[in-house]
């Protein structure tokens, strides 16, 4: 018998399910999941989350398994390269903003904050369980807003608070899960 899983979940794709089982608002503070995850929103901008997951082991390989320091040296030639790699969403700006996001975290090591408590200060490292009549969640909240403008003031790129709203669901910072869905009642 198949689990109850939130309204959005119910597809026949496997790497879907995974996500949603095992991924979408569980609480992540590995640095490199989260660096990955956070390209990743920005990547699936304008299309499906299913695209996105379809292409997620190639975009491990394109991009050197998220390791920020080679990504932010990426010259020319390997920024071509990613742009002819169709294993990946070959969209300039979405490859340029990954250069862009390595760099600007790469800065933000350089201030002595990881990732992770960068990101999880915003929600007192702990999450934020919320309880929308099941399918009715919204797009962005006002912390989603405040985050997205930091974001952005610190360099990232992709990071619209409709973005940023799903990269705190994806990572667990956000719990969204249907009040019928089993994730939910595991906690």
């Amino acid at each position: 018998m198949n689990p109850t899983r939130c309204t959005w979940a119910n597809m026949a794709n496997p790497r879907y399910l995974a996500y949603h089982d095992n991924e979408w608002g569980v609480p992540c503070h590995d640095e490199t999941t989260l660096f990955e995850m956070l390209n990743l929103e920005g990547a699936q901008a304008g299309l499906s989350w299913e695209t996105i997951l379809n292409k997620r082991d190639n975009y491990r390989t394109a991009f050197d398994g998220w390791d920020a320091a080679k990504i932010a040296g990426y010259d020319d030639a390997k920024v071509a390269a990613l742009l002819a790699n169709p294993g990946i969403v070959r969209n300039r700006l979405k490859v340029a903003a990954a250069i862009t996001n390595a760099r600007a975290y790469l800065r933000l090591r350089e201030e002595g904050l990881s990732l992770d408590r960068y990101l999880w200060s915003w929600v007192d490292h702990a999450p934020v369980v919320n309880d929308w009549p099941d399918g009715d969640r919204p797009a962005r909240t006002e912390l989603s807003d405040r985050l997205s403008k930091d974001l952005a003031k610190r360099g990232f790129k992709f990071v619209g608070s409709t973005i940023v709203y799903a990269y705190m669901q994806g990572i667990g910072m956000v719990d969204d899960h249907d009040r019928a869905c089993f994730c939910r009642q595991r906690r």
